[in-house]
């Protein structure tokens, strides 16, 4: 059999770079070498592209882009007949057959449609949603909006331009009053795993909580604190999708920030299934591939939820959908999978073939 050129792009100009170094590792230690040629491009934080001939574990720790003797200058090319990888060699030219793109990236410039668009250009068949999918879904505001209108529940928010906070701050903080009674959580937009994230007790924290999240986003989302269960579902499929048992995240800490989701001191602990009644678990199932077909999920994403109680009954509310999750030992995406019977090198292989449009 004929392998398949696997080209795995990591990195980036996102706060979620080293994440990405994370994933990225993970993918390339598990791809099965029977099936696939495995091509390595890294992004580094300033945007540069290199093909990085060097070993995984200098990606996992950062140091893969100091030793300039394994990187050569890279870029994926525009045209659609050379579906293929660029490379200078010194003055040279070469290009390397691409069948497949694995973007094992984050946030900006990654899962936000930016890149996906380069690579529809391209012609390349890659991993995961394409650029208007990635675009909405990576906008947590205009994802509740779009799902809004289909009657998704969700929590009660307001949309903050952080332009307007210097001259209209005492309005803006009238309008976040409003939705809903201390606490309020405070998150950009645009920014995934929990970056600039906060919850605000208070005017004051408030205050400070807005200031936080405009450092890296101009659009920010206030909403109700949720006081609930943390759940997520992992998601697979094009136009028919796989969904996974129910997993919950129990933080350890106030809610499940940057530092939770990735460290390896974490105190976060996981419930596989989610200790959640058998009614919420099966509204999750049927939520979370609703919202998936809606926003025109392809390949992958992972959906999270909170399941609180309303007296003696629970009420599931969607939180945010990510279509690039994680993919370190200890993210959910590959854990949820694997807890119903996959391999991590079958959700890999699963995962090439909807790029390929094979279905499930």
């Amino acid at each position: 059999m004929e392998k398949i050129t696997l080209l795995i792009l990591f990195g980036g100009k996102s706060t979620e770079y080293e994440v990405s170094l994370i994933s990225a590792s993970s993918i390339i230690e598990n791809a099965d070498r029977e099936k696939y040629d495995i091509v390595t491009v890294g992004i580094t934080k300033d945007g540069d592209w290199y093909l990085y001939e060097g070993g995984t574990a200098a990606i996992r720790d950062g140091s893969w882009c100091a030793d300039t003797s394994k990187l050569s200058h890279a870029a994926i090319s525009p045209s659609m007949s050379d579906r293929a990888l660029l490379v200078m060699d010194g003055e040279k030219l070469r290009k390397i057959h691409v069948d497949v793109v694995f973007p094992v990236m984050h946030g900006a410039y990654s899962e936000d449609g930016t890149l996906q668009g380069v690579l529809q250009m391209s012609g390349i068949p890659f991993v995961g949603c394409g650029c208007e999918t990635s675009a909405i879904c990576m906008d947590k505001g205009t994802t509740k909006l779009v799902l809004k209108n289909f009657g998704i529940p969700q929590a009660h928010s307001i949309i903050v331009n952080a332009a307007a906070m210097r001259d209209n701050l005492d309005m803006i903080i009238a309008g976040c009053e409003k939705i809903s009674a201390y606490p309020l959580f405070v998150k950009p937009a645009n920014a995934g795993s929990s970056v600039g994230a906060s919850k605000a007790l208070y005017r004051d924290s408030l205050v400070k909580a807005l200031e936080n999240a405009a450092k890296y986003d101009s659009k920010i989302i206030v909403e109700e604190y949720i006081k609930g269960k943390e759940c997520e579902v992992a998601v697979m499929g094009n136009t028919h999708f796989k969904v996974s048992t129910v997993g919950q995240i129990v933080p350890g800490s106030e809610f499940y920030d940057y530092s939770t989701k990735y460290s390896s001191e974490s105190p976060a602990t996981y419930n596989i299934p989610a200790e959640i009644s058998p009614e919420s678990a099966e509204t999750i199932k049927k939520m979370a591939p609703r919202i998936a077909a809606i926003l025109g999920v392809k390949g992958l994403s992972r959906v999270d939820f909170f399941v609180r109680k309303v007296g003696a009954r629970e009420e599931v509310i969607f939180n945010e959908i990510n279509t690039l999750p994680g993919f370190t030992e200890i993210s959910m995406y590959p854990k949820l999978f694997m807890n119903d019977g996959m391999t991590y090198s079958e959700i890999i292989d699963r995962l090439v073939d909807l790029a390929l449009g094979k279905e499930l």
